[in-house]
């Protein structure tokens, strides 16, 4: 899937981040890359300003900055990828993860777990399992000498 005619990465039906606000960095790959592992810059670096993207409402950027904040830097969230040989690939891959990031972040939270207790029916199921075990083990005892 060729990036030149996207306008933007579409994160999900509400969301696509405009291609302006993404920024690319290349570099050397470590790792195979036979003869040109010292010469191509295969590694990919995908850069995106989520504190001042205009693609996010306030809500969501409240929300992606808070579930984010151990990645981004100053709002700035990076994304590497040099698992690949080739530079297009490794573009492809940190595409991906940002989607896949910004969306597990911007993922509402789940319900708050409910308490419940246990039924009688499940206590008392316990209760002879337990009886069980104690009935096999005193079996296995030798007999007492009385």
């Amino acid at each position: 899937m060729p990036s030149a005619h996207r306008p933007g990465l579409r994160v999900s039906s509400g969301l696509t981040i405009p291609e302006a606000e993404l920024s690319w960095r290349f570099s050397r790959s470590s790792g195979p890359g036979g003869q040109g592992v010292n010469t191509a810059d295969s590694r990919a670096e995908l850069v995106w300003d989520a504190a001042n993207s205009t693609a996010l409402t306030p809500y969501q950027r409240e929300r992606l900055l808070d579930r984010l904040s151990g990645r981004l830097v100053d709002g700035v969230l990076t994304i590497a990828a040099s698992e690949h040989r080739a530079q297009l690939r490794n573009r492809d891959a940190a595409r991906d993860r940002l989607v896949a990031l910004v969306a597990e972040a911007l993922r509402p939270p789940a319900p708050p777990r409910r308490a419940t207790k246990p039924s009688r029916g499940s206590k008392e199921r316990r209760l002879k399992a337990k009886q069980r075990r104690t009935d096999v083990k005193s079996l296995r005892r030798r007999p007492r000498e009385d």
